[in-house]
């Protein structure tokens, strides 16, 4: 049973180290480090660099809230945690 947690909390950490470097690259590298070349592109009238500071990252961290939550889902199944049986 201890080897399962373990394996467990290891593939969960990597979803985790995964998904955060996703939204620190969105929110970061896109929204100050990459601004400058964005800016050349635009969404709804505003420039892809000043989107992606405002609205981009906040997106993105929604939308990994949903993978992470399916990710985790199968995660469970996988090793037998889920709740439903």
């Amino acid at each position: 049973m201890n080897k399962t947690i373990n394996s467990y909390w290891k593939e969960n950490l990597k979803y985790v180290f995964i998904l955060l470097t996703v939204w620190f690259t969105v929110s970061f590298g896109f929204g100050i480090l990459f601004k400058e070349n964005l800016d050349a592109f635009s969404i709804g009238g505003f420039k892809l660099g000043f989107w992606f500071a405002q609205q981009g990252s906040m997106y993105t961290f929604v939308i990994l809230i949903f993978i992470y939550v399916r990710l985790i889902n199968k995660l469970d199944k996988k090793y037998g945690f889920n709740s439903k049986n």
